[in-house]
């Protein structure tokens, strides 16, 4: 009996001996002071601890139950839920900022390219200023090159009318040409037309031939084609001697009657086409 016990207390002494070095180290950890992070994590919560006792077995308990593995898990399950809301809250602030961000950049495109419309419109209506200020500067220019020279006349067409001795009745041919030259008149402005009568003969009596046959030119323009009669200058030059061509340089005179009219004009008329055009433009 004796031999038993002693064989049985050493046996026990060495099984006991490794549970007894575990305890010891686990209460050492325990009460060892451990080191805290000052800084806390993505959850705003400080790191889970590791448990204060391991037991016999270690951390992997064999033997362990559903409620102790539950116990041990459930912190964990918590902590991943945390962060899978948190992962969610940052992913949606994170949409949200894209989206704020997406509209201002849009909202800043919108008005960059509604100024660059204004800048574009200004710059025509700039341009269009301009060009209405060269052409009233042309048209100032123009008025007053017109006005300067309102009494300088120029010769634009002329006619011949041949009478016999002491005729002063218009022919059929005569009337035509008058016919002629009144129609390139009518509804114009700013035109003279000349009348000169020559006869043959001397004196006085030259003179008033001349008058006649130039009176009835007039009368014949003013009654059937209504020409004012203030745009004729009537001038009876009697026996006046005319210029010949350039191959005779020699004065010489004329025989029977003839009368000279000549169509005489200024600028205004220029002035009044050119002005519908000009306004067109304007406009």
């Amino acid at each position: 009996m004796k031999n038993r016990i002693l064989v049985t207390l050493p046996l026990a002494a060495m099984l006991a001996f490794p549970a007894f070095g575990q305890d010891s180290s686990t209460q050492t950890q325990a009460t060892t002071p451990t080191t805290t992070q000052s800084t806390e994590n993505a959850t705003g919560k400080q790191p889970l601890q590791a448990p204060a006792r391991e037991g016999f077995w270690g951390r992997v308990n064999p033997f362990a139950r559903k409620n102790y593995v539950k116990r041990q898990t459930d912190p964990i399950r918590d902590r991943v839920n945390e962060l899978d809301d948190l992962t969610a809250a940052n992913g949606k602030a994170i949409k949200d900022t894209d989206s704020r961000s997406q509209a201002g950049i849009k909202l800043a495109s919108d008005k960059a390219d509604m100024a660059d419309q204004h800048a574009a419109d200004a710059a025509n209506k700039a341009t269009m200023a301009q060009q209405s200020a060269q052409q009233a500067t042309t048209r100032i220019q123009t008025v007053e090159t017109v006005v300067g020279n309102i009494d300088q006349y120029k010769a634009s067409n002329q006619t011949e009318i041949r009478f016999k001795p002491g005729q002063t009745v218009l022919s059929k041919n005569a009337k035509d040409a008058l016919d002629e030259m009144a129609n390139t008149v009518k509804g114009q402005r700013g035109y003279i037309i000349e009348v000169q009568g020559f006869s043959s003969g001397k004196g006085q009596t030259a003179i008033q031939n001349s008058q006649k046959m130039a009176e009835s030119v007039v009368r014949y323009m003013v009654l059937n084609h209504e020409i004012p009669v203030y745009r004729i200058y009537l001038v009876g030059m009697g026996n006046a001697p005319v210029a010949g061509t350039e191959a005779d340089a020699k004065t010489k005179h004329i025989s029977g009657g003839r009368v000279e009219i000549s169509l005489l004009k200024n600028d205004l008329e220029q002035l009044s086409s050119n002005s519908p055009a000009t306004t067109a433009q304007q406009q």
